[in-house]
C-alpha cells in the first residue's frame, strides 16, 4: 500500500463527529484497532512481529543470513498510535506509517540491509490515560520500575495493572535488538515553516515536567458567604495560572495548566478542593527548576493571604536530552535539513535517555498547531518526510 491509502485507511479511526479530533486513547477500541491495522500491514510486508506483555509492538525486517557475517543490532524507526484527547491526525501515526512507507520505498530501491531494521509502535506516549507520558518506551527501556506505575490510575479509577502487565525490559524484551533509533514526526511548532524547509532534524528535547497542584480551602454557600469571609481554592489557582503565564513569559519559556478538577463542582458552592495540572518546559534544566519554583513561591504567598493551603507533587520530570551528534550528522550528510531544538517530549528521547543512540526528522507543520484538531501537514511534504527517512536508514544499515 501506498502512504497515500494507509493514511487514508486511518483516517476514520477514533475520530470525533462533532470536532474532528482524535480520541486514541490506549486499551480503548480505537486504539486496538490501530494496533490490529499495524500488525496486518506488518504481515502483509513479511514482517516479524514482536509485541511485549504491556502492547508494544515492534516489526523486524532482518536480513538474509550470510556465512560468516558478525550480527549488529537494528535500526529501530516508528512511533506510536495513542492520541491526547481530541488530538490531531498527524502526532504519532505519522512516523508509523512514513516507516513502512520508507520500508517499501528501500525495498524499491533494491536495498539489501546489512543489519535489522524495525517499525515500533510504543503505547501511551501522551499520557492522556494514565497521566506519564512515554510510558510505554519508559517500561522497555527500563526507565522506570513496573512497581512505580502498576498503581497509575486513570480518570474511572481503573489502575495500569488491571489492564496491562509489565513488559521485559533488557534482554527478552522489544528493545533487545535495538542498537539505534530514528523517530520521524510531525513538527510541533513553525521553525520549519520560518526555514522554508519541508523536512529538518532534532538536536535535542528541552526538559519538561508534569506538576499537580493541590489547593485547599472551605466550602461554603455562593449566595450568603461573603467574599471577605471565603477560603477560595479557586482564587488562589486562578492566581497561581496567571502567575504561571507571566514568570513563563519573563523567562522565554512555557508553562500551561490544561487540566483541573474541582470538588465539590457545584455551581453554588464554593469549592472546597482545586487540583490543577501545570505542564512546565524550559531550555535547561536549571532553567525549569527555577521557572517552577518562581510559580510554587508565588501559589504559596497567595494560599497565605486567602487562607487556603497548596501542595505541589512532581508527577513526572524528564531532564534535557541531546541527541546523537553522529548519527544525525550522518543523516544531514546527504541532505541540507536544518536542524532544530524541540520543546515537546517524544519515545526517541527516552530510548536516547537510556543509551540508545537516537536521532529525530520533522515533517513541516503549516500552521505549528498541535495536539489539536487543526494539526496538519501537506501531503508533498509527508512524502519529503517518508523519503528523508528512506535515506536515514538506507545510510544507517
Amino acid at each position: 500500500m501506498t502512504f497515500e491509502e494507509m493514511w487514508r485507511d486511518l483516517a476514520p479511526i477514533g475520530r470525533s463527529g462533532s470536532s474532528g479530533g482524535y480520541f486514541r486513547q490506549p486499551w480503548d477500541s480505537a486504539e486496538e484497532e490501530l494496533r490490529a491495522w499495524f500488525a496486518e500491514q506488518a504481515a502483509a510486508r513479511g514482517l516479524t512481529l514482536q509485541t511485549d506483555a504491556m502492547g508494544n509492538q515492534v516489526a523486524w525486517w532482518r536480513p538474509e543470513p550470510v556465512p560468516g557475517r558478525v550480527e549488529i543490532l537494528g535500526v529501530l524507526t516508528g512511533s506510536h498510535l495513542d492520541s491526547v484527547l481530541d488530538g490531531g491526525a498527524y502526532d504519532g501515526p505519522l512516523g508509523v506509517v512514513s516507516a513502512l512507507a520508507a520500508i517499501d520505498l528501500l525495498r524499491e530501491r533494491g536495498v539489501e540491509p546489512g543489519r535489522a531494521v524495525g517499525v515500533g509502535v510504543f503505547r501511551e506516549e501522551e499520557g492522556s490515560r494514565f497521566g506519564l507520558a512515554c510510558l510505554g518506551s519508559r517500561l522497555a527501556s527500563g526507565s522506570v520500575a513496573w512497581s512505580d506505575v502498576e498503581g497509575l490510575r486513570d480518570r474511572n479509577g481503573v489502575a495500569l495493572g488491571d489492564v496491562t502487565a509489565a513488559p521485559d525490559a533488557g534482554a527478552g524484551g522489544v528493545l533487545a535488538e535495538v542498537g539505534c533509533f530514528v523517530e520521524l514526526h510531525v513538527e510541533q511548532g513553525r521553525a520549519l515553516v520560518d526555514r522554508d524547509a519541508p523536512v529538518g532534524l532534532a538536536s535535542g528535547i528541552w526538559p519538561h515536567g508534569r506538576y499537580r497542584f493541590d489547593f485547599a480551602g472551605r466550602a461554603d454557600h455562593a449566595g450568603t458567604t461573603r467574599m471577605e469571609d471565603r477560603a477560595d481554592p479557586m482564587l488562589t489557582y486562578a492566581m497561581t495560572a496567571l502567575a504561571a503565564n507571566k514568570q513563563a513569559r519573563l523567562s522565554g519559556q512555557r508553562a500551561t495548566f490544561g487540566r483541573l478538577e474541582v470538588a465539590p463542582g457545584s455551581t453554588n458552592a464554593v469549592p472546597s478542593r482545586v487540583s490543577a495540572w501545570l505542564d512546565a518546559r524550559a531550555d535547561s534544566d536549571a532553567s525549569l527548576e527555577a521557572l517552577v519554583a518562581a510559580i510554587e513561591k508565588q501559589a504559596s504567598e497567595r494560599a497565605d493571604r486567602d487562607g487556603t493551603t497548596m501542595e505541589l507533587t512532581a508527577e513526572s520530570v524528564s531532564g534535557a536530552v541531546e541527541f546523537s551528534k553522529d548519527l544525525t550528522d550522518r543523516i544531514r550528510a546527504h541532505s541540507a535539513w536544518p536542524v532544530l531544538p524541540t520543546q515537546a517530549g517524544h519515545d526517541a528521547g527516552i530510548l536516547a535517555a537510556a543509551g540508545h543512540p537516537s536521532a529525530m526528522l520533522f515533517v513541516r507543520n503549516p500552521t505549528g498547531v498541535s495536539h489539536s484538531p487543526d494539526e496538519h501537514a501537506e501531503m508533498a511534504d509527508c512524502i519529503a518526510g517518508v523519503e528523508a527517512l528512506a535515506d536515514a536508514l538506507s545510510e544507517l544499515v
